[in-house]
């Protein structure tokens, strides 16, 4: 099942949405997050979320120590809503998804209730300029700096990459996609989700992969 992208207003936003606490699981708006989805609540939240209109679910990194609870551990306050955008069902019952990333919001409040998948009241108007699409402002040549050091941070950390798609990526795609793909701890994560906009994620970027690069001898030269 594939579903087409789908345009938003902030009206039609909910108030409640369910949430999917994923340590390292990083949603950016406009961005594609393949899941799989096997544990018996979640295949209930995907069920209900299929059954709204907005198709919607909040990817969250949950806050963990060693005596927190392992089934509902306290969240992050900031998390990204993605729609459904894909599904197809396994031969043993998992739910294989594609979110896509719609909008940033802050958590209220967790709402109790007789679902087995957790809910929060969700606040969307700090990242309200999420709905609205990055302007196309660097060009091939603005990037190159860009591409250049991420070239020595996979070396640095042993990664391969699709170097002809990375460098055919327009400025949002290719930020975002380096967020969310690179081995970035969780906190680091959700440094770069909480950015407020695209060039302040692309400095945090510029900054954790300067200090891959540096080494333990050159990190504390880094500016």
């Amino acid at each position: 099942m594939t579903a087409k992208t789908r345009r938003f207003s902030t009206h039609e936003l909910p108030e409640l949405i369910a949430i999917f606490p994923l340590e390292g699981a990083l949603l950016l708006p406009r961005a594609r997050l393949p899941l799989n989805i096997f544990e018996p609540r979640y295949l209930a939240m995907i069920d209900d979320a299929l059954k709204s209109d907005h198709r919607l679910i909040g990817m969250v990194q949950p806050r963990r120590t060693k005596r927190d609870d392992e089934t509902n551990p306290p969240i992050y306050e900031v998390g990204c809503a993605g729609r459904i955008t894909s599904l197809s069902e396994t031969d043993d019952g998992r739910y294989l998804i594609a979110l896509t990333g719609v909008q940033r919001f802050i958590v209220n409040q967790e709402v109790e209730g007789f679902t087995p998948f957790r809910r929060v009241n969700a606040d969307w108007r700090r990242f309200a300029a999420d709905l609205d699409p990055e302007p196309l402002s660097h060009t091939e040549e603005d990037l190159q700096p860009f591409l250049a050091l991420l070239r020595k941070y996979f070396d640095a950390a042993d990664l391969s990459a699709d170097w002809e798609a990375l460098t055919k990526a327009d400025y949002e795609t290719l930020v975002n996609a380096i967020a969310m793909l690179c081995p970035f701890s969780p906190q680091e994560k959700q440094a770069l989700l909480e950015a407020e906009a695209l060039e302040d994620r692309e400095h945090n970027l510029r900054a954790l992969m300067s200090f891959v690069v540096a080494g333990p001898k050159g990190a504390g030269d880094l500016q």
